[in-house]
């Protein structure tokens, strides 16, 4: 397994593994699918350069690409991971725990000091999964811009 920052070329990749996503967890993440199908391959080029508000990594499985994490800088300044997602045959592999240290890592060598992610308390595989990688629920909370009636909690990581 190994994990890397993706670069432009990857933009077929990140497409691919975002779309994914989008349909094997319509509501885990603030954008639809239809809403993402919807972008051109300029704009997925852009995401996979990080020309834009958030940065990817990629996990692979030798060339196979199996995961992908997202992170951006709020308007508070929090460093929030986002557009988590693995494919079901690499759950519980260690590839999620791998893109979520590095992605820790990642923030922390931009001097960002607090890392973040919204996750819906329900979802409680993940809520777990977060939970064991030293994040903890805050009294925050607020809808989930796809789907308005499910409630996210943030969750601050604590070294």
């Amino acid at each position: 397994m190994h994990i890397r920052a993706t670069t432009e070329p990857d933009w077929p990749i990140l497409k691919a593994l975002r779309l994914a996503a989008l349909r094997d967890a319509p509501t885990a993440f603030g954008v639809t699918h239809a809403s993402a199908a919807a972008n051109s391959d300029q704009q997925w080029r852009d995401r996979a350069a990080a020309r834009g508000p958030a940065s990817y990594l990629l996990a692979f499985s030798g060339d196979t690409p199996v995961g992908m994490i997202g992170g951006l800088v709020s308007a508070a300044q929090e460093f929030n991971l986002i557009a988590m997602w693995l494919t079901p045959e690499h759950r519980g592999s260690g590839a999620a725990a791998a893109l979520v240290e590095a992605m820790k890592a990642h923030a922390l060598a931009q001097g960002h000091q607090r890392v973040v992610l919204d996750v819906s308390p329900d979802n409680a595989r993940a809520a777990a999964f977060y939970a064991k990688l030293g994040f903890r629920f805050l009294p925050h909370w607020e809808a989930l811009e796809s789907h308005p009636h499910i409630q996210l909690q943030k969750m601050e990581w604590c070294r």
